[in-house]
């Protein structure tokens, strides 16, 4: 039957759901255990979720890497990234053998940050070694591959340790948000070819390693000695086609100076184009910006080298050339007025057509990106005035193995500066490296070839041919403060560069920073010099 007081019956309905819930949430309080702390492969994995930007790595690079057992801390990284040749890296992030186990640096942040940076990372693992090595296993709770050929003669055990390892090799890769498509390295330590039971057993391993990386959605690279691992997969592939899995990649360990990626161990024709690098020098103490760190020395050359991709500007402009004069009123220069039109255009400074020129129009459009630039205005574009606009952007350091948009600014601004006349192309390469050192001798700086933060901001000041200055009128703007030197551990404060500019005054004003000490090496991986 109907209440006779429905407005009543609504209150007491509302007050007995008011109390379900107040005691459903005392039975959640008192029988729901509390969430437990995240554990550190859980926090690393939820860290790695946040890194989904890094780049695949090593990528498609030709040039130059070292590697170390212990990942360097993030000061000696920077000083290495500005000073030595190096943009390739080694690290060891799996593996129960390794010499390395414990790495404080190494984390998501820290992988992160190198790749930013421009670093190419080669992540190695070290985990179980070939059976007949007496050198492993290294600690109470490693092992040696199986070399137990079983029933049918595959190495049944050796396989599943194989596949095993892939597994635990990804996942620490995942862990630290290294990207799927990256490279993962195996480093099979040396061993004696000539033991058969060691030899195949060995084989099998790397066969299962290498199936089990590609299924997870990394790429596979094995580093060995040329004598025995290299040798190994080399005489797999040609006398036993299709019998093996075999890397996509090779890292040749061969001590013999050259900085190259041949061997007399193997053929030639393996892993070509763009499927080797080889570790050339062993374990040495190398020192730039002031840090030492004990490497050892590779020449990677992988992928399709150095590719800059495809650079298109206001609709197919060109705008890379050998020369960039200064242009003003009656100028003939009509390439070189379509690219400063164009460059005016990205800027917001020349809404007109681009028809090589230089008018009233232009020079208004010159004017307008010399005002806002801090300079002074004029109707003539100056040699610096192209310095100044070339440079514009981000300055990331930039050396041989580099190849981006980034190469080819640098490049428009070094041929501004007429220090070459080499046309840019976007690649780092020696050409390339020649003419920033020209720069630099020119500027009075240490002679690297390493296009880094201080070749940048004398760029960025118009700093071309002194001689130069004063042709627009237009003096270079004030730097920073104290800018990293190029080498040699000190620190450079840049000349406040003014109307009366005095070259020596950047001579003047040097102070000592502070030295990096490299802690004592854990036991190098490499162990004696390959054969």
């Amino acid at each position: 039957m109907p209440s006779q007081h429905p407005a009543r019956t609504l209150v007491r309905r509302l007050g007995a759901a008011a109390g379900t819930l107040a005691l459903s949430a005392a039975l959640l309080t008192t029988t729901t255990p509390a969430a437990t702390p995240a554990t550190p492969v859980v926090a690393a994995k939820a860290a790695a979720k946040k890194t989904v930007t890094n780049p695949v790595t090593p990528g498609n690079f030709r040039g130059y890497g070292f590697d170390q057992c212990l990942a360097p801390t993030q000061a000696k990284m920077d000083a290495w990234l500005n000073h030595s040749p190096y943009l390739a890296v080694g690290i060891y992030i799996s593996g129960d053998s390794r010499a390395c186990r414990d790495q404080p640096n190494l984390t998501p942040t820290w992988i992160s940050t190198q790749l930013r940076k421009g670093w190419r990372l080669l992540p190695i693992a070290l985990g179980p070694q070939a059976s007949c090595l007496d050198r492993f296993p290294r600690y109470d709770d490693d092992f040696k591959i199986d070399p137990t050929p079983g029933k049918d003669g595959r190495y049944g055990k050796a396989r599943k340790q194989g596949a095993r390892e892939a597994e635990k090799n990804a996942a620490d890769a995942e862990a630290l948000g290294l990207r799927h498509g990256s490279t993962l390295w195996y480093d099979l330590e040396g061993f004696t070819l000539s033991n058969t039971h060691c030899r195949e057993s060995a084989l099998a391993f790397v066969s299962a390693w290498v199936n089990r990386i590609h299924q997870l959605g990394y790429v596979s690279g094995m580093y060995s000695g040329a004598s025995s691992g290299i040798k190994m997969v080399d005489d797999a592939r040609v006398e036993r086609p299709g019998k093996f899995k075999l890397p996509k990649f090779i890292w040749i360990a061969r001590w013999d100076g050259k900085a190259n990626t041949s061997t007399d161990y193997i053929r030639e024709d393996g892993w070509r184009p763009g499927g080797r690098m080889k570790q050339y020098l062993g374990g040495h103490d190398e020192k730039y910006g002031n840090v030492t760190i004990n490497i050892d020395t590779n020449y990677l050359d992988l992928g399709k080298g150095n590719n800059p991709g495809t650079e298109v500007r206001c609709n197919g402009i060109k705008t890379s050339f050998g020369s960039y004069p200064a242009l003003k009123p009656g100028t003939t220069y009509k390439g070189r007025v379509q690219a400063l039109q164009c460059a005016l255009k990205e800027q917001g400074h020349y809404p007109w057509r681009m028809h090589g020129k230089y008018n009233k129009r232009t020079q208004a459009g010159v004017a307008a990106w010399q005002k806002a630039n801090g300079l002074p205005t004029s109707t003539t574009f100056s040699e610096s005035n192209w310095v100044r606009m070339h440079s514009l952007g981000a300055r990331p350091v930039l050396k041989v193995g580099s190849a981006s948009n980034a190469v080819r600014r640098l490049q428009r601004a070094l041929v501004a500066t007429g220090v070459t006349k080499e046309v840019p192309t976007g690649i780092y390469d020696g050409k390339t490296k020649a003419a920033v050192k020209s720069y630099q001798k020119r500027r009075k700086m240490t002679q690297t070839g390493i296009a880094n933060p201080v070749v940048w901001r004398y760029l960025y000041a118009g700093c071309a041919d002194p001689s130069w200055f004063g042709v627009s009128g237009a003096a270079p703007p004030r730097l920073g403060r104290k800018l990293s030197s190029l080498s040699r551990g000190r620190t450079l404060s840049a000349p406040r560069l003014g109307r009366s500019f005095l070259p020596k005054r950047a001579s003047r004003r040097r102070e000592a920073s502070q030295r990096h000490r490299q802690p004592s090496r854990q036991p190098d991986e490499r162990g004696p010099a390959p054969a």
